[in-house]
């Protein structure tokens, strides 16, 4: 028995998949987030670093750092279902782009946030033009600037190709971020992060944070299908299945 993927591409048929598949992400997410939490706050060290230690305050990155991964990684997936929808004109893959640009927007600006309250203990600033804030910054602007120029359009047709050439155009800024993180020279691009490297990070916070990471995945699913949904049956009122759906669902 084979299984024809193809036919998830129609509104219609991804529709009650989508219905089917919320429940367990949303499952998934309190899971992670008890069990990323709990081992952030009780099973890490009380301070980070060596000689200029961070203290308990450093506890806001099991927030922050996921978040950040999260901005960056639902941005390339929004310019993966943009540029499907443009290549292939399929009207299911702008609406996925669509539903996706506001979970990863409230994660950049999480991550700005998180930051901040970091940077202020850290480093005695809750703001810095370091190349890491800014352009996080940017990101968070390319999204807002997405959303906003979907909405500005009244065609739906037009808005998906505006905003889709957007979002590709601003798929520059996902390697600068991470260039500006892991510069190869610290003397050229000096800033207040670190370089990453997964490799030096303690066990448990490693666990902890990758953890945290799972769960604000399993919420970018969750709250990217039920937006979806409703994008569909806004998009979609006039066919008939929505109509027999509606109809459905008053007789109940």
């Amino acid at each position: 028995m084979t299984l024809n993927w193809f036919k998830f591409a129609s509104p219609a048929t991804f529709y009650p998949l989508a219905g089917r598949l919320i429940p367990p992400f949303w499952i998934l997410t309190g899971v992670l987030l008890v069990i990323g939490l709990y081992w952030g706050f009780f099973q890490t060290p009380d301070q980070l670093g060596g000689s200029n230690a961070q203290k308990e305050y450093y506890r806001i990155i099991f927030v922050h750092v996921p978040a950040a991964w999260m901005s960056m990684w639902l941005y390339v997936v929004l310019v993966f279902w943009a540029a499907l929808g443009l290549v292939f004109n399929t009207r299911l893959s702008f609406m996925m782009a669509n539903a996706v640009a506001p979970t990863g927007a409230v994660f950049t600006f999480l991550a700005l946030w998180t930051g901040a309250f970091w940077g202020r203990p850290s480093w005695g600033t809750y703001w810095d033009w370091d190349p890491r804030l800014t352009s996080e910054l940017v990101l968070f602007f390319l999204y807002i600037g997405y959303i906003a120029l979907h909405a500005a359009i009244d065609d739906t047709r037009r808005a998906d190709r505006a905003s889709a050439l957007l979002a590709i155009v601003g798929l520059v800024m996902v390697p600068v971020i991470y260039w500006s993180i892991n510069c190869p020279d610290p003397t050229q691009c000096a800033a207040l992060h670190q370089r990453s490297g997964l490799g030096k990070i303690e066990s448990n916070i490693l666990f902890s944070m990758l953890t945290m990471t799972l769960a604000f995945w399993m919420y970018s699913f969750a709250t990217s299908l039920m937006r979806l949904r409703a994008i569909i049956l806004r998009r979609e009122a006039e066919a008939s299945w929505v109509q027999e759906l509606l109809n459905r669902e008053r007789s109940r």
